[in-house]
């Protein structure tokens, strides 16, 4: 059954089903992250810069499955295109945050696996980027 439109556009073919099933693939992988980090934030300090790393890690954890969402269901490639831009960035800055919280030594738990899984969806996402772009690289900054 065809998954866009509740089914009304007809039988998909077997690309375009295994496309649906990576894609379902990387958004249960986005949803792991979230979750790792919602666990992950609880572990931080409770000062200042913990409640702000806190904040800005689950922000953009969350945020880059929500808008890889939103891709999935673009309106035309242009829009996809965008969507998926905006969620490589956020994944990128959750990945720059665990970074942070990995050198500063703020918690005992490795963060080697959620880091090399936030990195992996970045680079996922970048070729998602270059692949819908043609293989062109943005003009735009």
């Amino acid at each position: 059954m065809d998954e866009r439109a509740g089914g009304s556009r007809g039988a998909t073919t077997g690309d375009e089903q295994h496309a649906l099933r990576l894609g379902r693939d990387i958004a249960e992988r986005f949803l792991d992250l979230a979750v790792a980090v919602a666990g992950l934030i609880a572990k931080l300090p409770k000062d200042t810069g913990g409640r702000h790393v806190a904040s800005q890690l689950f922000r953009s954890a969350t945020s880059s499955g929500a808008n890889y969402e939103e891709a999935r269901g673009a309106e035309s490639r242009e829009d996809f295109v965008h969507k998926i831009g905006v969620a490589a960035k956020e994944v990128r800055e959750a990945a720059f945050w665990l970074r942070l919280i990995q050198r500063s030594g703020w918690i005992a738990a490795d963060l080697a696996d959620t880091l090399d899984k936030t990195q992996k969806l970045a680079a996922i996402l970048g070729a998602s980027v270059r692949t819908a772009r043609g293989g062109r690289s943005s003009s735009s900054p």
